[in-house]
């Protein structure tokens, strides 16, 4: 069984070598980045392809390495990897499964301010501080960095990045200084994470609600502890997703994916 699966998350790597462990499976891995395309190798895909897809690039997958099964293991704010999969699976043909990480029951708080999209951060935070000049805490990944230093000073925006060259030459272009970029990779402790804040002298944080994987009830603990306020970008409805088979638990998809395999070889 030829089997597509679009990773670049924790769950992705997961799933990967859950399934490599199956006979009778061809696996070929998609990432946006090198590093993730390392680690989908490493556990047990047999073909990389590290690079952003379109709609057109997943067809041609498709149709090039006769794939029987997409699996969209994609991050949940990755919407549009996440239509791309789907359009290029229905005009295909083929079975689409959509692993969604699960979301967190975050307290209500009055300190909690979710917001539909970062399109919304700028007014939020304005609201929420008023004209002062806020110590932003941004832990929302760099590419959506530039919502806030396009409105707001960059010397007030402390960030937590990947160590990676990409992401520090990106801050720097966005014109953060040196010494409010943070480059670590993991998921924090609430303790660590209050130490940072208490460190960098944060007024206000922001995140996204990327679940336990992306370490975000750590992060809002750790802010409530300190009073801090909390704009949460709420995840984007896919709409397209509706009609679709999506899990939230590994071991029900990889039922799924032994139960496809079956009905392949019968067929």
């Amino acid at each position: 069984m030829q089997i597509m699966i679009m990773a670049g998350t924790t769950e992705g790597v997961q799933i990967i070598a859950m399934i490599a462990s199956l006979e009778h499976t061809h696996i070929i891995a998609t990432t946006v980045t090198k590093e993730g395309g390392k680690l989908a190798k490493s556990a047990g895909a047999q073909e990389v392809i590290s690079e952003a897809l379109n709609k057109e690039a997943i067809e041609k997958i498709i149709k090039t390495k006769k794939i029987d099964l997409l699996i969209d293991a994609t991050h949940p704010f990755a919407e549009d990897a996440t239509r791309n999969a789907i359009k290029a699976a229905n005009d295909t043909g083929i079975k689409y499964l959509r692993f969604e990480r699960p979301s967190i029951n975050f307290p209500e708080n009055n300190l909690i301010h979710p917001i539909s999209s970062f399109e919304n951060i700028k007014s939020k935070v304005l609201e929420i501080i008023g004209s002062d000049n806020p110590r932003i805490f941004h832990l929302a990944g760099v590419m959506t960095l530039h919502y806030l230093t396009q409105v707001l000073n960059p010397e007030n925006i402390v960030v937590r990045v990947l160590p990676s060259i990409y992401s520090i030459k990106k801050c720097f272009d966005l014109g953060l200084p040196s010494e409010n970029i943070i480059a670590m990779q993991g998921i924090f402790s609430i303790d660590f994470n209050r130490a940072l804040m208490q460190e960098y002298n944060i007024s206000i944080m922001i995140t996204k609600e990327s679940g336990d994987e992306g370490g975000t009830p750590s992060k809002i603990e750790a802010a409530l502890e300190l009073g801090i306020p909390v704009v949460m970008v709420m995840r984007p409805l896919v709409s397209e997703i509706n009609k679709k088979t999506v899990f939230n638990n590994v071991n029900d998809l990889l039922q799924e994916i032994i139960n496809s395999i079956a009905y392949i070889k019968i067929k």
